[in-house]
């Protein structure tokens, strides 16, 4: 009885995934609400968490993706952009360390984040779960460039 309620639950994970992806590659609306939609699939059907778990779980999580997106977007981008019109072999070694620094302190920055949330996540959801986070979210990167690249050829 359990084996077959377990099948069904995957199944219809995998059919709200598949759903909620192709709603990413033909919807016209803004790109990263579907990515993040279909990333919390993913994630929660790799976890299994519990009501409880969950409650305090996204908060969480979501608040270090969005520090770490702040980040992306404020720090490093800005900096490669000007790397790319400037030129990497017209800078100067002095412009270069500036630039190294200033990228590895915002990448520093970036993992300091990601510890302090498997350090805080590991005591709501214990170490296995926050190892299949960290596999849940390895697999759905993976699948995001494999479309990508179906797309792009």
């Amino acid at each position: 009885m359990f084996t077959y309620m377990n099948k069904i639950m995957k199944i219809r994970h995998v059919l709200l995934f598949f759903l909620f992806f192709t709603m990413l590659a033909y919807g016209q609306t803004d790109r990263r609400d579907q990515l993040k939609a279909l990333k919390s699939t993913h994630i929660e059907a790799a976890l299994k968490l519990t009501p409880a778990e969950s409650q305090k779980f996204w908060p969480m999580y979501l608040n270090c993706e969005e520090k770490i997106y702040d980040i992306r977007y404020n720090k490093i981008r800005p900096l490669t952009n000007k790397l790319e019109e400037k030129g990497i072999d017209a800078l100067t070694p002095k412009e270069a360390q500036t630039y190294l620094i200033q990228l590895e302190s915002a990448e520093e920055e970036i993992f300091n984040l990601r510890k302090k949330l498997v350090i805080d996540l590991r005591s709501i959801i214990g170490a296995k779960k926050v190892l299949k986070l960290k596999t849940a979210e390895d697999d759905f990167n993976k699948l995001l460039l494999s479309k990508y690249k179906g797309r792009k050829d």
